[in-house]
């Protein structure tokens, strides 16, 4: 076995190279001839590079870094632009604020722009944990499944024209960006908070700060939420619609609603900090990016005061009068 894989390393130099590419899949093998009976000469793996020697038919013959060569289905590859336009959406979003963490249902590939039809070059599996940074979304393609229906709220309608589904920019935890579709992952929510959903669908959730409490002599620090949700159905015009703030109530021992938001024509990503307001002292803040009629994007800064959260206005700045709710 040993002579075997040392013989194709030995003809280096016999084949010139027709270009590069990559393995796109979790794993393929190599092929030492094109036919129906074969014998597996090396197998490579998602992301590898390797060099295109030949073509024949719908295989190609490669070579990879340790010098093995075989044939290889072609429909396995990417070509090196596909590598490179990856590489560049990774490096443009790589300080991106995380909006939730998100678990994929399934294996799921990570592409270069939304749409089922797109290039993509890696796979990663069901189960595994990546960071939502963004929102996009794309027609969806005859013969995938439908997603739910529109609500009848108001403003909630996708637009006219053909049916769209929602995509995810996501990060993984090699750091590699790409796109996936939504209804792949599931935005991991805490299960305190998730109750709450009112049939909402979560879009992304904060931490605003930490709270102590002190149930039946037990010490711990609970996490006080920002919460941004939207109807459960792809394709609207906006990222969401809906803020609530969730603070812990430390005398119940329960999580209740200090603000709620409605209405809103909510643009990714949410930005949350701290900021010192003198009598008030330092407090968490977020920021909402809305846009308007005429497509124009403006923020909007909020505080807490546990359990009050209020506008912060700019200086001229009038509020818009929203719909919001207190209590549980």
């Amino acid at each position: 076995m040993t002579a075997l894989l040392l013989l194709p390393a030995c003809g280096r130099g016999r084949h010139r190279v027709l270009e590069v590419a990559y393995v796109s899949v979790p794993q393929a093998a190599l092929r030492d001839q094109v036919a129906a009976i074969y014998n597996r000469v090396g197998n490579v793996k998602n992301g590898e590079r390797v060099e295109v020697l030949d073509r024949e038919k719908r295989f190609a013959r490669v070579r990879t870094a340790t010098g093995i060569e075989g044939w290889i289905e072609q429909r396995f590859l990417v070509d090196q632009k596909t590598f490179d336009a990856l590489q560049k959406l990774t490096a443009d979003n790589l300080n991106d604020p995380v909006q939730a963490p998100g678990v994929l249902r399934n294996e799921t590939n990570l592409h270069v722009t939304p749409g089922r039809e797109t290039e993509h070059l890696y796979q990663l599996a069901s189960g595994a944990k990546v960071a939502i940074l963004k929102r996009a979304t794309a027609e969806k393609q005859s013969g995938a499944t439908p997603s739910s229906k529109p609500s009848g709220r108001p403003g909630a309608q996708a637009p006219a024209g053909p049916p769209l589904e929602d995509w995810w920019l996501v990060r993984d935890d090699q750091s590699r960006v790409g796109w996936v579709l939504a209804r792949m992952v599931d935005v991991d929510v805490p299960l305190d908070i998730a109750q709450y959903a009112e049939g909402q669908r979560f879009v992304a959730f904060f931490v605003l700060d930490q709270v102590p409490d002190n149930d039946k002599g037990v010490q711990k620090q609970v996490p006080q939420y920002l919460c941004v949700l939207t109807d459960p159905h792809d394709g609207l015009p906006f990222d969401f619609d809906q803020v609530r703030v969730f603070t812990w109530n430390m005398r119940k021992h329960r999580y209740e609603t200090a603000y709620r938001e409605h209405g809103l024509n909510g643009i990714l990503p949410v930005s949350i900090t701290k900021e010192d307001f003198d009598k008030e002292g330092t407090l968490p803040v977020f920021i909402l990016r809305v846009k308007d009629d005429a497509g124009t994007v403006s923020e909007r800064k909020y505080k807490l005061n546990t359990p009050i959260v209020r506008r912060v206005l700019a200086p001229g700045e009038v509020a818009s009068r929203p719909t919001r709710k207190r209590g549980r």
